[in-house]
C-alpha cells in the first residue's frame, strides 16, 4: 500500500463519474454473433439467451460469415498454425500475407502493398514516418479526418493545416500560402463515417497536381463497396490512378482484421523500413491473411454484395422517411439517425433493445460533435425486409414513447 502521495483509484473514478452524468458512459453489450446467422446474434440475460438483430455492425457485406472466407481461415490454421510467430523484421513473411499484399497491390492499380494489424496503425504508422522521412513536410488535414490520422500527423511532428471539412477553396487558400518547393501531403477521407459524406476526390487531386502535393486517401469505409471491383471511391470516379497513397482496412467490408496501404514501390518501402508502427508490432497471422485474401478477391469479382447493399440502403431510408424518423441526407451506406442528446441517444438505444430486440448502439461525443448524438444504422445485405419492417416499426414505437421530435418532411434523398 502506499503511505501518501494521490489517490488515483479516486482521481480515475472521478473521471468515470463526469462520463455517467453527462450519458456518455459506454457501455459494451455481450453477444455472440453465430457463423451462418448474422446479422442475428445471441445475447445472454437473466432470463436466458435471447436472440437480437444488429443494425450497427461494420461487417457492412456479411463477408464475416461468407462460407469461402471461412474455409480460407480453417484451411490455413491447419496448414500454418494459429499465429504469425513475431514482427516480420524478426520472423519474416508468411506466404499468406505475401499473396495479400500482392492482391491489394493489383486491386488498387499500384506497385506494391503493406499490410498492418489494424487500420488505425497503418494510418498512424505511415503518416507518422511520412512527416518524418519527408523534408519539411506539412500536412493539409480535412477537418474531420479519422482520430488515427490526427494521431500518426502529430506524432510525425512536423508543420499542419486543418482544412475545413470537404471545402476545396479553403484548402487551395492554403495550398497557395506554401511555397511550391515544400514537400505537401494532403490527408483525407472518401466516406466519413459518421455523417456517410463523400470527399470531393477530383478536386482535391486537382489541386494536388497544380501546388506539387501528396494525395493521402483513407478509403476504409468505401474499400470493398464502391467502384467495380471494389477499390473504393477513387475507383469508382476514375481516380484510382491519380492517388498517392490509398489506406484501407480488412475489418469493414472484407469482415476479418487489418490494414494496409498501397502505393509506390518506393513509398511502401521506405514506410516498410521507417513505419515504427509496423516494424514492432506482430504480423497478422496465417488464417487472417488467408481470410482477407479470400475476401478480397471475392469482391473483385463479385458486384452483387454491393448492389444489394445499395438496394438495402435505399429501401431503409425510404421506410425511415415513411416513419418521420430523422436521419442525415448523404449518398453512401451509412445511416446516421439522429437524435442530439447523449442521454435520450442512450435511452432510444436502451428501449430498443429491451422491447423490440433491436441493437444499435448510441454514438455521443467525442465521436461526433455534440448535439449530433445519433444511432448509426448500416443495413447489410443480409437485413431481410422482416428485419428491416421491426426496426423501423421499433423506432417509431420508442421516438413516440421518448417524445423525440421528428422530421419535418424528408430528410434523405435515395
Amino acid at each position: 500500500m502506499r503511505s501518501n502521495g494521490p489517490d488515483y483509484e479516486a482521481l480515475m473514478q472521478g473521471h468515470l463519474d463526469a462520463l455517467h452524468a453527462e450519458a456518455r458512459y459506454r457501455v459494451f453489450q455481450e453477444h455472440d454473433r453465430r457463423a451462418g446467422a448474422f446479422p442475428r446474434s445471441v445475447m445472454q440475460t437473466d432470463a436466458g439467451p435471447r436472440e437480437v438483430v444488429v443494425w450497427c455492425s461494420n461487417d457492412y457485406l456479411g463477408m464475416g460469415q461468407n462460407a469461402g472466407v471461412r474455409a480460407a481461415m480453417k484451411a490455413a490454421i491447419d496448414r500454418h498454425g494459429a499465429g504469425a510467430g513475431g514482427t516480420r523484421n524478426i520472423s519474416g513473411n508468411h506466404g499468406p500475407v505475401v499473396a495479400l499484399e500482392r492482391e491489394l497491390a493489383a486491386l488498387h492499380t499500384k506497385p506494391a502493398a503493406l499490410v498492418f494489424g489494424c487500420g488505425w496503425l497503418a494510418n498512424q504508422a505511415t503518416l507518422s514516418a511520412l512527416g518524418r522521412l519527408l523534408p519539411g513536410c506539412v500536412f493539409l488535414s480535412d477537418a474531420q479526418n479519422h482520430a488515427s490520422m490526427i494521431e500518426g500527423i502529430r506524432a510525425a511532428g512536423c508543420d499542419k493545416r486543418i482544412f475545413r471539412h470537404n471545402d476545396l477553396r479553403h484548402l487551395e487558400e492554403l495550398l497557395r500560402a506554401l511555397p511550391r518547393e515544400r514537400c505537401k501531403v494532403i490527408a483525407f477521407e472518401s466516406v466519413y463515417s459518421m455523417d456517410g459524406d463523400i470527399a470531393p476526390i477530383a478536386g482535391i487531386v486537382e489541386l494536388a497536381r497544380r501546388y506539387g502535393a501528396l494525395t493521402y486517401l483513407d478509403e476504409v469505409h468505401a474499400v470493398g463497396m464502391y467502384g467495380p471491383t471494389g477499390a473504393g471511391i477513387a475507383e469508382a470516379e476514375g481516380l484510382g490512378h491519380a492517388i498517392d497513397i490509398v489506406q484501407g482496412t480488412l475489418a469493414k467490408a472484407y469482415g476479418v482484421i487489418g490494414g494496409y496501404i498501397a502505393a509506390s514501390g518506393a513509398m511502401v518501402d521506405a514506410i516498410r523500413s521507417h513505419g515504427g508502427g509496423f516494424i514492432f508490432t506482430t504480423a497478422i497471422p496465417p488464417a487472417v491473411a488467408a481470410g482477407a485474401l479470400a475476401s478480397v478477391r471475392h469482391l473483385r469479382e463479385s458486384g452483387a454484395e454491393r448492389a444489394a447493399l445499395i438496394e438495402r440502403t435505399g429501401r431503409l431510408r425510404g421506410m425511415l422517411d415513411a416513419a418521420r424518423i430523422p436521419h442525415l441526407a448523404n449518398p453512401s451506406h451509412i445511416v446516421p439517425v439522429m437524435v442530439g442528446d447523449a442521454a435520450r441517444a442512450k435511452a432510444l438505444s436502451d428501449l430498443l433493445l429491451a422491447d423490440h430486440a433491436v441493437y444499435a448502439q448510441p454514438i455521443n461525443y467525442p465521436t461526433v460533435p455534440r448535439g449530433t448524438e445519433r444511432l448509426r444504422l448500416t443495413a447489410t445485405p443480409l437485413h431481410d425486409d422482416a428485419m428491416m419492417e421491426g426496426l423501423v416499426h421499433g423506432l417509431d414505437t420508442c421516438w413516440q414513447a421518448l417524445q423525440l421530435p421528428r422530421a419535418r418532411g424528408r430528410s434523405c434523398a435515395v
